[in-house]
């Protein structure tokens, strides 16, 4: 019988600023989730915007976001985007027996507007793209969902966890619905939330955000900052224990 006699590997760890409490988290298994940041719900003329929502204070987070990212790759942080929307013949979305049929705000426009028909959360149209400013980087992971959770019917989780991916930094849009449902399943799931607020906008009133922001710190997660996030992933500490 051998016996091995290799180390354990070192592994990298920082303390990320939170609410309710500060995170150490090992580098390596923490991924930054940009969640849905698509011309859909960033941009004018954007599903969102064309359903009625204010989308101007997307642009802040955009800018977050892209800092965020920058610190993160540079970090050896896994990056990975979701792409939420469905095939062209809108089959991924369900027909009247599905309650995303009823709810979603891009169908629910597109019934009521037939000329944008094919043209909202569709893949391979403009509406669906990724936002120019946050264009994913080699080495970088796209997942394409169906619905709010990125968990559902989607292949995140087995990335995840062959990765040994267990800290989850959220970003992105919209706060209160995709960045939420996807933290709230990560939670029921052993998944560490962490979201940065000032990269997030919402969609709906500034109240539907205080109120997720509540939510996660107070009941599945942790809330922090791009700037705390900055700080934090540039002095990693080294250890061989967990």
């Amino acid at each position: 019988m051998s016996v091995s006699t290799s180390f354990p590997p070192e592994r990298r760890y920082v303390t990320l600023p939170a609410r309710p409490e500060p995170l150490r988290l090992a580098v390596e298994e923490t991924a930054v989730i940009v969640v849905d940041m698509q011309n859909a719900y960033a941009s004018p003329n954007g599903y969102l915007d064309l359903a009625g929502f204010d989308v101007t204070g997307a642009k802040a987070a955009i800018v977050a976001v892209k800092e965020t990212l920058e610190v993160a790759r540079e970090a050896g942080v896994t990056v990975i985007y979701f792409q939420n929307g469905w095939d062209a013949d809108y089959v991924e979305a369900g027909g009247p027996g599905s309650p995303n049929w009823h709810k979603s705000n891009a169908l629910k426009t597109m019934r009521a507007r037939p000329e944008l028909q094919g043209s909202l959360l569709a893949k391979g149209g403009w509406d669906y793209a990724l936002v120019d400013e946050l264009q994913p980087r080699p080495g970088d992971i796209v997942v394409p969902k169906p619905r709010y959770s990125g968990f559902f019917n989607s292949q995140f989780d087995s990335i995840l966890r062959a990765r040994g991916i267990r800290n989850l930094v959220f970003c992105g849009v919209a706060t209160n619905v995709c960045v939420e449902s996807t933290l709230r399943d990560g939670f029921h799931l052993e998944y560490f939330g962490v979201m940065l607020e000032d990269a997030t906008h919402q969609a709906g009133p500034d109240y539907v955000q205080k109120a997720a922001v509540f939510n996660i710190e107070t009941f599945f997660g942790w809330v922090s900052s791009t700037a705390d996030f900055r700080r934090a992933f540039a002095q990693t500490e080294t250890s061989t224990k967990a």
